[in-house]
This record gives structure tokens, sequence and C-alpha cells, in this order.
């Protein structure tokens, strides 16, 4: 079998990166070796990613992009396979690792990429997201050379030959796929790999996600592009698909706000992103990386895993992590 790293891009982390390595440590193959790339924390992250023999690596602030932070942790790393996690996710099983890494059997597969849902603080239109870029069937991935680092994994002597883009502001994965399935490599979606990715985000730093996601993505598909008006529809369209799913009077009411103000944001955010220019990136380096966040009420949703729980090797949390769920 293959060996592996797991590599973990982190900034103040501390909040979540315990449950994500506890999580790791009760897998039912355990990784050679976990690498932590930190990118200047101040909290408690390094302290608490040490007490798992966490090998650190840091990056400086002001160089940071997360391609460059990625090719920090490959460097690092010696083995096979290489692992992506963020920080603020955690595994839902314990073959999470296993599940990801199988695929790899064959030697055409460049890379995986598992399963994302939310949990209780993620918004309704996250969920939404989540369920339609990450399917509960490998056959419902529609495009293919989609992949995602949250929860990822590819062979290191490709990384040799095609380390990620260190210029991009986002939507590296995106990037590296492309460049593999171009070449006849295979990216393989696994949805029996599945991870609870916390996205506690505000509305500024929501826009601001998508804002340097759609000038990464101007880079890789050139001939992309959104107007005013296709903003405005698109703001139209997701809000009804949204308020569609929401199925009965009761959650919709509990959630139309959120939907409101996140799809506002989401196309907003990739509107504007579409609209910057080249010289401007450089100055909105730590607007990019590091916003600052500010308190927001929150819309709690009970998430509801509706796989067959008989056959999975669930991890038991405990009670010390509920209150981040």
């Amino acid at each position: 079998m293959f060996t592996t790293s797991i590599i973990i891009r982190a900034f103040n982390e501390a909040k979540h990166i315990d449950k994500l390595l506890y999580g790791i440590s009760k897998q039912t193959i355990q990784p050679d070796e976990i690498i932590l790339v930190d990118s200047g924390s101040t909290d408690d992250t390094i302290k608490k990613a040490q007490k798992y023999n966490v090998r650190v690596t840091k990056i400086e602030k002001n160089i940071f992009t997360f391609g460059r932070a990625l090719n920090f942790g490959c460097r690092e790393a010696n083995s096979d396979i290489l692992v992506f996690v963020s920080a603020h996710v955690y595994p839902v099983d314990k073959d999470w690792l296993q599940n990801l890494i199988q695929p790899f059997t064959n030697p055409n597969v460049a890379s995986t990429f598992g399963k994302q849902r939310g949990n209780k603080k993620s918004k309704f239109s996250e969920h939404q997201i989540f369920a339609s870029w990450f399917p509960d069937k490998k056959t419902s991935i529609k495009n293919r050379y989609f992949c995602n680092n949250a929860n990822c994994a590819i062979r290191k002597d490709i990384w040799h030959k095609y380390p990620y883009d260190e210029n991009l502001t986002g939507l590296e994965d995106l990037d590296w796929a492309k460049k593999q399935v171009a070449i006849g490599k295979e990216i393989f979606y696994v949805p029996s790999a599945e991870i609870i990715h916390v996205h506690d985000e505000n509305l500024k730093q929501i826009r601001n996600r998508y804002r340097r996601e759609a000038i990464a993505l101007k880079k890789i598909e050139p001939e992309i592009s959104i107007n005013f008006l296709q903003m405005i529809w698109l703001i139209f369209l997701s809000i009804t698909i949204d308020i569609i799913a929401t199925k009965s009077f009761k959650i919709f009411f509990r959630n139309i706000i959120s939907i409101l103000k996140f799809r506002f944001n989401q196309y907003l955010g990739t509107y504007r992103g579409f609209k910057t220019r080249n010289f401007e990136i450089d100055s909105l380096h730590a607007t990019f990386y590091y916003p600052l966040s500010n308190n927001e009420f929150i819309f709690n949703k009970n998430y509801k895993n509706k796989q067959n729980k008989k056959t999975r090797n669930f991890i038991n949390y405990s009670n010390q992590y509920k209150k981040f769920d």
C-alpha cells in the first residue's frame, strides 16, 4: 500500500484543529506523518497540534497564497500520497482516509477528493452548495476536472512535475486538476470519504471568498465572465432554488433572511472579482487571506447524514467537541 502524509493549512484555527486531529487519530489506517503549514497563528493552533505529534512548518503572512502554502507542505512531505485537509474540517467516520486513498491503486488516478457537508452553523445556502458540488453518488459530478483541497489527495511524484500555482488568489485545486485532465489523468471523486466542513463566515468574509475565487477563475478559464445583469439573474435564480429546497414554511421562515444575504454577497463578490484589475490584486493581499472577522447571528440548522448509518464506522467525538458542531 501507499505511504501517506496529511498536510493541513492553518491560520488561527485553535477552535477547530483539535477535533480534526482527534478524528485523524481514530482512522482505521494511520498516516505516516501529519504536517501543519501555519501562516502566522497568534492563538493556540500550534500548541494544540503538537499534542498529536504534528510536524509544523511556517510560511510568512506577507508571502502567503493557498498554492504556495500547499507547496511548502508538499516539499516537507516524505510520502507517496499527499492528503490535504482544511484545519476547520473533521472526518465523519473511521474509514475516511482509507476510502480517500484507495483509488490510487489505479495508476492513472492523479487525485481524489471526498464529500463535504456542513454542520449546524452552516447557512442554508452553504448546505445547498455542498450538496451540489459533492453529491452522494460519483456519477452525479458534472465537471470532470473539479476538485477541492479541503478534502483531497494527490500523488507526490505528479506534484513534483506540476506544483501548485502560487500566484492564484484561490482555486489552485481546480487549476491543478484541469492540468491533469489535459494530459489524460483522472480526478476521482470518493463520496464515502466524507468530512464536515465548518464554514462559520460573516457576510464580508463570504463576499471576500467569492471575489478572490472569481479573480482566480478569470485566469483558469479566461472565456468565463459575468456582467451586472448576469449577477442579478444569478442572485434571483439561486434564491429561488434555495426557497424551493426549503420544502416547508417552517424551514422557509427560519432561513429566508440567511438565504437572501448569502446569495447576494456570494454573487456580488463574484461580480467584483471579475471586475478586479490585475494591478489591484497585490494591494488586496491582506483582505483576501487575513480578513478581520466580526460577530454575526448564525442561523442554526440540524445537519442530518442521510447515508446508511448501520454500515459506517462513525467516530464518536466526545462532549468537549459538541459545542463546535
